[in-house]
């Protein structure tokens, strides 16, 4: 991630706050026995788990197995309209189930099939019907309403709103690092909670909807996207607008789209058109890129951003030259490297976002190298000066403050500590351990604790010490 995205909400009026039928399920009756088979989402099975520095985003209660989207966007009334169809295991037998949801106007709810009551009370959606541990249940919701966005918790100078985003030509595009997929679908939005997707998004004549996953078709002018690997809520995506898109294979045919628009991106388009450049750079160290496919859009950001199969990068860019095009392309390798580092492998909890950006910002610094020539020296010189400045600044990258979201401590002290972890191993047998992880790690959620055991079987050696230093140290360590 370059930058990130969202969450804040407002309470729905009183009229569109609930939907009730007579035949609504009474809060103190479960569902019966499901009819459905729930193999088929057995894939988008995980282990929630209560995020320490967002605590009131998402909820280790349910488990989200699949997220079937059908949208539909009018620009001229910059009205989203959205059936949301949960395939939900939950975790704990409970009342009510519960997900964050901003405020639109709640058309119809139903659990399996049957009409339910609902409310949404700030940035939760509550459907107070009985549920049962590991009893699938389906939800679905029809809703409309205009697209709010949120605050993002970061002192960075490149931030902005969080979540969907309207654009000044009544377009649309969304990032959502640490949260806020909330502001355009009812989401369990926590890192820990990955699923799989299949989106669809209608939009007028002459536009265009992109979104994370793989094409799936168009059948005029719904354009369809699915996730076959499961995804976090931060790593979805969307955008609508008139774009145009150019197709390109990468390493073993790997299917690549670059989604622009024209008169806007194009002296971005060189850039992307190194995609397979920077995936073979990444194979060659890590392993097979993970997913069926990958791609680029270009949205009105100054951000980017590492969204599952679909990078988001931001075209705002004031001014363009060479240094500017050279560090475009960096970021660009950086939100590739993420499709291993984040992606396939997310972070349980946002306490270890270094896991992700550590990785993928050493990476980048690994490509600069082979690029400039530079060396390992050099690189040594370079980061153990930038951490001492950021530890004293900012704090140590594992013991992260929520005010302070993604700051750039959690990218380049955790980055120093894998420079010591290659200076230790070797590059042979450092790749040989990033490559395992990736490869036996795959489609999972990792913290701290599994990381170092990983190292620690993987290497027959215990790093323990040195990792759990240079994350928890005030100071940079000594070599």
């Amino acid at each position: 991630m370059r930058h990130a995205p969202p969450l804040v909400c407002l309470v729905l009026l009183l009229a569109g706050c609930t939907t009730a039928s007579p035949a609504a399920t009474p809060a103190s009756t479960a569902p019966p026995a499901p009819t459905v088979d729930y193999s088929a989402w057995a894939a988008g099975r995980s282990t929630p788990v209560a995020d320490p520095l967002y605590p009131k985003h998402g909820t280790p209660e349910v488990d989200v197995l699949h997220y079937g989207l059908e949208l539909a966007w009018e620009p001229t009334t910059t009205t989203l309209t959205g059936t949301a169809t949960l395939q939900i295991r939950p975790t704990v037998t409970a009342p009510a189930l519960s997900l964050d949801f901003t405020a639109y106007r709640l058309d119809a709810v139903t659990v399996d099939g049957a009409a339910a009551q609902a409310r949404v009370d700030g940035d939760k959606l509550t459907v107070p019907v009985a549920v049962t541990r590991d009893r699938p249940v389906t939800l679905t919701v029809k809703y409309h309403g205009r697209p709010t966005t949120t605050p993002m918790p970061s002192h960075r100078k490149d931030t902005e709103p969080l979540g969907l985003t309207i654009t000044k030509d009544a377009g649309l595009w969304t990032m959502q690092e640490p949260f806020g997929a909330y502001t355009w679908y009812p989401a369990n939005d926590l890192p820990s909670d990955k699923a799989l997707y299949d989106i669809a998004v209608t939009v007028p004549a002459g536009w265009s909807a992109i979104a994370n996953g793989t094409p799936a078709g168009q059948q005029g002018n719904t354009f369809r996207y699915r996730s076959t690997d499961p995804v976090a809520t931060y790593l979805t995506t969307l955008a609508v607008g008139k774009y145009k898109k150019i197709t390109a294979s990468g390493p073993h045919g790997i299917p690549l789209t670059y989604w622009y628009r024209p008169g806007t991106d194009g002296r971005l388009l060189p850039s992307l058109r190194k995609s397979p450049t920077y995936l073979e750079f990444l194979e060659q160290r890590f392993g097979p890129y993970p997913f069926p496919s990958g791609g680029i859009m270009l949205v009105d950001s100054e951000s980017g951003m590492e969204t599952q199969q679909m990078i988001t990068m931001g075209g705002r860019i004031k001014t363009w030259n060479k240094d500017v095009e050279a560090s475009f392309q960096e970021d660009l390798l950086h939100e590739y490297a993420h499709q291993w580092f984040g992606d396939s492998i997310t972070p349980t909890t946002w306490t270890d976002l270094w896991l992700s950006e550590g990785w993928a910002m050493y990476i980048q610094l690994l490509y600069d190298q082979s690029i400039d020539g530079y060396s390992d020296k050099d690189l040594e010189v370079i980061l153990r000066r930038a951490d001492a400045t950021l530890r004293g600044r900012l704090g140590p990258p594992g013991k992260p403050k929520a005010g302070y979201f993604a700051e750039s401590n959690v990218y380049i002290c955790p980055a120093t500590m894998l420079k010591e972890l290659n200076d230790a191993l070797g590059d042979t047998k450092f790749f040989a351990l990033a490559k395992a992880w990736i490869q036996t790690q795959k489609n999972t959620q990792q913290d701290r604790a599994s990381f170092i055991a990983f190292v620690n079987k993987q290497t027959g050696r215990d790093f323990t010490k040195l990792i759990t230093t240079w994350l928890d140290s005030k100071t940079t360590p000594e070599p």
